[in-house]
């Protein structure tokens, strides 16, 4: 049953723009426009689902052991992710990832709006190898959003760009063994470090990033030059604050396997934002309770769905499981399936590499594939107007990207 609400949920995922439409069918204010409006926004859709599920366990067993089961999981990422997407959103270190982009965007010589571009979906995303792929995601996302998608720009654009942004970030946290969840997940229990990270991942990944960047480049070059420049970077926010809200990020990322230590890190960080609020615009609450919602929901159905994917597993060799784990990574949170891959004992050094990297390649095909990837949609989704990101054209658009990383992962040597 846990299987049927899950498959459920992903097909929801696929049905968020019927679920609008209806909603505009319905007076507005009503209960039933709120109804499929709220039915209608993909950060609930999982969370939605585990409520049922739970209703369903609790009067088809026992109350007792629907809690017992909720409390046996490990709600440690959506709560690390809500942490560092609220803290990455505000606006001294947007500022920051602005003035970082220009400054290197600068001297390359081209078009200043190309070379932003460029710089932003490359540097972005690596750096997620550094500051976690969350926090890449948020400040990416908020960086094309004021630079690009504000402006006026295609439909094509959008889409396409997102499809880099995803699939960029998903395999951009692979330099290190710490920042990218699917990696996370199997690190330790593997002995991977960074210099394993980065001969084996990290320079396929880099190559992978800047090819899906220089492509995006390539096809929408002309609309890129047609946009206005806007001024440089905003100013107003003291170099202190700028620098204490480094030493907030670098602490929460320290203590990411540790909720009680970040969360108490972030309610003193609430409080320099709430004292420091001249400087500040809105905190990202709403956004980030969402995203951490849905991810919350895919961790109670990710545990149920082992008793499927261990055999499959065990009956693959190294290039269909690498295979494997890129679609299943599509409909499946891409850590999931890296955790369920490494209780499968004595897997080869092959097998190992062909999960993890199957895994990240997937990551950028839909908005469940990876953890980070809400965060990007949160924030990118009402520039695509009332009918929202669709989660097919973003299928598409990160088909080409992920045909990218597959052959840089899997043929490079």
């Amino acid at each position: 049953m846990g299987t049927l609400f899950f498959a459920i949920a992903v097909l929801h995922t696929f049905a968020i723009k019927r679920f609008q439409s209806l909603a505009r069918k319905f007076p507005e204010g009503s209960v039933l426009e709120n109804l499929f409006h709220l039915l209608g926004e993909v950060e609930i859709v999982f969370g939605f689902w585990a409520g049922v599920w739970f209703f369903y366990f609790s009067f088809s067993e026992s109350y007792s052991e629907a809690i017992h089961y909720l409390e046996s999981l490990n709600f440690r990422e959506p709560l690390f992710i809500f942490v560092i997407m609220t803290v990455a959103a505000t606006r001294p270190l947007i500022q920051l990832a602005k003035f970082v982009i220009i400054r290197i965007a600068r001297p390359i010589p081209i078009n200043s709006k190309v070379a932003k571009y460029w710089v932003t979906l490359i540097l972005g995303p690596l750096l997620g190898s550094f500051i976690t792929e969350p926090a890449a995601m948020t400040v990416t996302a908020l960086v094309l959003l004021d630079e690009f998608y504000r402006r006026d720009i295609s439909e094509k654009f959008k889409y396409a760009t997102l499809g880099i942004l995803f699939v960029n970030v998903s395999i951009g946290g692979v330099l290190t063994h710490y920042a990218a969840p699917p990696v996370l997940m199997v690190a330790d229990k593997w002995g991977w470090d960074c210099s394993f990270m980065m001969s084996h991942f990290g320079w396929k990944a880099i190559l992978a990033v800047i090819f899906n960047s220089s492509l995006g480049v390539a096809l929408f070059s002309k609309e890129l030059k047609r946009l206005e420049e806007k001024s440089e970077v905003e100013t107003g926010v003291p170099l202190w604050l700028i620098a204490i809200h480094l030493i907030f990020v670098a602490a929460i990322v320290a203590s990411a396997h540790h909720p009680v230590l970040f969360m108490a890190l972030f309610l003193f960080f609430l409080g320099v934002a709430h004292i420091s609020k001249e400087f500040q615009d809105p905190i990202q609450l709403k956004a980030s309770l969402l995203v951490a919602f849905f991810l919350a929901g895919l961790v109670v159905f990710g545990e149920m769905q082992t008793w499927w994917l261990k055999p499959l597993l065990n009956n693959l060799t190294a290039f269909p499981l690498f295979l494997g784990s890129t679609a299943l990574t599509a409909v499946m949170d891409n850590a999931a399936v890296t955790y369920l891959g490494s209780q499968v004992t004595d897997l080869s050094e092959s097998m190992k590499y062909a999960l993890v990297s199957g895994a990240v390649t997937g990551g950028g095909l839909t908005i469940i594939a990876n953890a980070p990837n809400p965060a990007g949609f949160s924030i990118l989704k009402e520039s695509f107007g009332k009918e929202g990101i669709s989660p097919l054209m973003l299928l598409w658009a990160g088909l080409i990207p992920t045909l990218i990383a597959a052959f840089s992962f899997w043929f490079l040597p």
